[in-house]
């Protein structure tokens, strides 16, 4: 048996070791950048209108931004459902960067190139130091975005770039109103759709808080299978892409313990279909490396992207896999980047507050 790798063999391994640092990797993340943000209540909210109305969708929406849309006859907020779904700025200039397919590298799990790459994210997330948060404080955070201003199915019209601030109650509950948004100049209050006369809803999966994070297995197989079994899946959606899409909800606007994020990334890593991306832009026009997803019923593509070199999460865009009435293949379909994230003592307070606060 010839155990000489052949060329394509050699190009594999050629390719992976540019990503392998020379020696053991000992940057932490810069001071901003413990980034963990999420879109909550998007798959609730479809599925409590559906059960209203008996309507059912032959494909299911993508997974998008937290969007406040009032409720008729009440004061309560809750996320935007329906058709309408947060998309970007357009088409990236130069067009998508080539992702790196490879082999697997774990029975059904991501490429290989993925998998390296996460492994070293997931390194990076283990030794950044993260600011514990109390359950009466709030974590806020600060992103940059582009929305979609057209229907789901017609050609990507983007809306303009802005930045929205965010607050999630950190009390386990149960909530009703658990936090707040302030988008546009304008205030509104995060709300849970529960059935008439609940409560609320306690802290769990579709409303995280730091606590409940850190009580989740840091076994990425445990915390792979708990996420399968706990993450609700839409008619026609893929399982996979749903976990991968929920993972990617945990860690964008949250603060969570590095053990935990660490877990997120391995995990991510055993995912079927889990790629690498070479270049990626977030919707602060800052370059990175992405982790992604094709969901191939959409013809949607679902990025991760992080600084190259400290590997800090930078932010999340999602771009257009195939050519459609929404436009080219490779159009930037929503784009968003995580600026600012921080603990904060109180609904509405701004982290230069806080320690003003603390200075006084």
């Amino acid at each position: 048996m010839n155990s000489t790798p052949d060329r394509r063999e050699r190009e594999e391994l050629d390719g992976l070791a540019r990503w392998l640092p020379a020696g053991p990797v000992e940057r932490g993340l810069p001071s901003g950048r413990h980034s963990h943000h999420k879109d909550v209540l998007m798959q609730l909210i479809d599925r409590d209108q559906a059960a209203r109305s008996g309507r059912t969708r032959s494909l299911p929406k993508p997974r998008g931004f937290v969007r406040p849309a009032l409720i008729a006859g009440a004061v309560a907020v809750a996320l935007a459902a329906g058709l309408t779904v947060g998309i970007g700025a357009g088409r990236d200039a130069g067009g998508s960067a080539p992702v790196r397919a490879g082999a697997s590298g774990a029975p059904g799990g991501g490429s290989r190139s993925a998998v390296v790459t996460l492994d070293r994210i997931a390194a990076v997330a283990m030794r950044t130091e993260v600011e514990e948060v109390g359950e009466s404080q709030f974590v806020y955070v600060r992103t940059r975005a582009s929305e979609n201003e057209a229907d789901w199915g017609q050609p990507v019209r983007p809306g303009s770039l802005h930045d929205r601030e965010v607050w999630f109650s950190q009390k386990p509950g149960p909530l009703v109103e658990y936090g707040l948004i302030r988008e546009n100049g304008d205030d509104f209050p995060i709300r849970i759709l529960v059935p008439e006369g609940s409560d609320g809803e306690r802290a769990g999966i579709d409303r995280p808080t730091y606590t409940w994070l850190a009580s989740l297995p840091t076994d990425p197989g445990a915390l792979l299978k708990k996420l399968y079994a706990q993450t609700p899946v839409s008619e026609g959606e893929d399982r996979d892409q749903a976990v991968f899409s929920r993972i990617g909800e945990l860690v964008r606007e949250q603060i969570m313990p590095p053990a935990t994020a660490a877990a997120f990334y391995q995990a991510t890593a055993r995912i079927p279909g889990v790629t690498e991306v070479d270049d990626a832009v977030d919707a602060a026009g800052r370059h990175g490396i992405a982790i992604a997803r094709e969901d191939t019923r959409l013809g949607l593509r679902t990025e991760w992207i992080f600084d190259p070199d400290t590997l800090g999460y930078l932010g999340e865009r999602s771009v257009l896999t195939r050519d459609s009435a929404m436009g080219e293949a490779g159009t930037v379909f929503d784009t968003r980047a995580v600026l600012e994230r921080a603990v904060v003592d109180k609904k509405g307070q701004e982290p230069g507050e806080r320690r003003r606060a603390k200075r006084s």
